[in-house]
């Protein structure tokens, strides 16, 4: 029975390990405190993940090494890279191949559809974090010594997921109060659902042809915040949904004018969509509809916080 390694219980993470099982592989989850999901087929291993010396042991006999973990989101400069780098050695010194999650960040602005053929012109921190990331895998996958894809999407929705919709505009929407969004609520926004972005990983490592370059989970077509937001309230049946554009006044005062939240607001303040035709037409991969993701994500949250009240 093949074994496959996975890094992170994050959403993406998660989504990943359980797929894998119920295909019949055995999955090792490693994440810092040794969680993850209840499947016999799933092993759950306490690891530090950044400690190169101390990832190997564990992916020892792995078909394929999974990088989903994340640092905190305020950390990424400093975190993500020797997190990635111990992937990437524990993935070359256990002959593993290693299949990592991305993002959109590391395109920089771009007008139009962001598809795999732009080259990567970050233009923020975040952003060259991610760009020199995949630039490092794909540089070892292009001698020799491992083999390396990437999976990007953009904005997660589905069980877990947390984005600037879920966390910010989605529980207002859910109580009826007015949503006030920190960027133009209605500019064009893709929305990639988490189980499909673990589909995409899967598929990927199934495909001796996949290798060597990055592929965009299949994402369904793009909805504004306001969009989106009216697309919740009729899911959840909740009131019909009020979205408005943040105050200036109110974005000082939640500190959003600092600079790690202003390298990205062109992501919302202008279209930010996906182009993902090339892994649907590889791999038959079609997106999960908006309105499933939604129902996935908020049945989530509500979880959440029956879970935090009791």
């Amino acid at each position: 029975m093949s074994l496959h390694v996975v890094i992170g219980a994050g959403p993406v993470g998660t989504a990943t390990a359980q797929l894998l099982a119920a295909r019949g592989s055995r999955v090792r989850v490693i994440t810092r405190r040794g969680s993850g999901p209840d499947h016999p087929l799933i092993e759950r291993v306490a690891a530090d993940a950044t400690d190169s010396e101390a990832l190997i042991p564990h992916c020892e006999g792995a078909e394929v090494v999974f990088q989903c973990a994340q640092p905190p989101y305020h950390r990424w400069a400093t975190d993500f890279p020797p997190l990635a780098a111990a992937a990437l050695r524990a993935a070359e010194a256990t002959g593993a191949a290693l299949l990592s999650v991305g993002n959109l960040y590391g395109y920089g602005q771009v007008d139009g559809p962001i598809s795999e053929r732009h080259e990567l012109r970050p233009n923020s921190v975040k952003g060259r974090v991610r760009a020199e990331i995949w630039a490092e895998a794909l540089a070892a996958h292009d001698a020799g010594r491992v083999r390396a894809a990437e999976v990007r999407g953009s904005d997660y929705l589905g069980a877990g997921a947390k984005s600037a919709f879920t966390m910010v505009a989605l529980p207002a929407v859910l109580s009826g109060r007015r949503a006030q969004f920190p960027a133009d609520p209605d500019a064009a926004h893709s929305w990639t659902d988490v189980g499909d972005t673990a589909r995409t990983l899967v598929a990927v490592a199934a495909d001796e042809s996949a290798w060597g370059r990055a592929w965009h989970t299949p994402t369904a077509p793009p909805m504004s915040i306001r969009e989106l937001a009216g697309l919740a309230a009729t899911v959840a049946d909740a009131p019909p949904a009020r979205v408005s554009r943040m105050p200036a006044a109110m974005l000082w005062a939640a500190g959003l004018f600092d600079p790690n939240a202003r390298e990205l607001r062109y992501q919302f303040d202008r279209p930010f969509v996906i182009d993902s035709s090339a892994a649907t037409a590889a791999f038959g991969i079609e997106p999960t509809p908006t309105a499933e993701s939604l129902r996935a994500t908020i049945a989530a949250l509500r979880a959440e916080e029956s879970a935090s009240i009791g």
